[in-house]
């Protein structure tokens, strides 16, 4: 029996993103929450357990936010763990310092309010993810990709006189796809002309996939000819 796949299961990895993002958001949304409640009532602290704790989770969660730095900027999943690992290190980072002062201080609302502040930081950081992760589930040009400059780069091939229907979209967060129309008066320019093609395309722009439609005749109507970029 035949086994049909399609470019919309890669999805999943862009949907593993987006609840990534949310969730992380949520999280914060929920310690935000609790922080708030206890500036009203701060409840009695040990400086000196916080501290140690959190530099346990400062080395263990900066070592692993560093094993991810590299990859973040080519997967948004990697980008996801990497943004998780690295809020993690970073409210250690604040429990110390509320530690700190806390010890020198004796004030116990200084946890909660840097618990908020490092709330603020972590959506910050976390809002990218989301909305990167978004624009792929709605099949929009991947932000690492210029449509302008592969326009340009597909109108500048030899014999080409014009291009249409040009449509770019994520298929994972690791993969993308292209899909146009060449109009190519002098006829088709055969399959090695497609394979240089869709190599240069990988190799320029990062473009995994590539179908192209090859037409002679300039004048001939295309349902699908708006110029945008999808």
């Amino acid at each position: 029996m035949a086994t049909w796949v399609t470019y919309g299961l890669r999805g999943s990895s862009i949907l593993a993103a987006l609840f990534n993002a949310i969730f992380l958001l949520l999280v914060v949304g929920a310690i935000s929450l609790e922080a708030i409640q206890r500036l009203g009532t701060p409840a009695p602290i040990s400086g000196q357990t916080m501290i140690v704790v959190a530099l346990v989770g400062i080395v263990v969660n900066g070592v692993t936010a560093w094993l991810f730095a590299s990859g973040r900027k080519n997967d948004l999943n990697v980008r996801g763990i990497f943004l998780h690992m690295l809020s993690d290190a970073l409210v250690s980072v604040g429990v110390v310092v509320a530690g700190v002062m806390i010890l020198i201080t004796g004030w116990q609302w200084l946890d909660p309010v840097t618990s908020i502040v490092i709330n603020g930081i972590i959506v910050l950081g976390t809002w990218g993810l989301l909305r990167d992760s978004v624009g792929m589930s709605m099949a929009a040009v991947p932000a690492q990709i210029n449509p302008a400059q592969v326009r340009a780069f597909l109108e500048g091939q030899a014999e080409v006189m014009g291009l249409h229907d040009l449509h770019i979209w994520p298929m994972s967060t690791t993969e993308s796809a292209l899909t146009c129309h060449l109009v190519m008066p002098k006829g088709h320019p055969g399959d090695r002309f497609l394979h240089g093609l869709s190599e240069e395309l990988l190799a320029r722009f990062h473009i995994h996939h590539t179908t192209v439609q090859i037409e002679v005749d300039h004048d001939i109507a295309c349902a699908l000819a708006p110029d945008d970029v999808v």
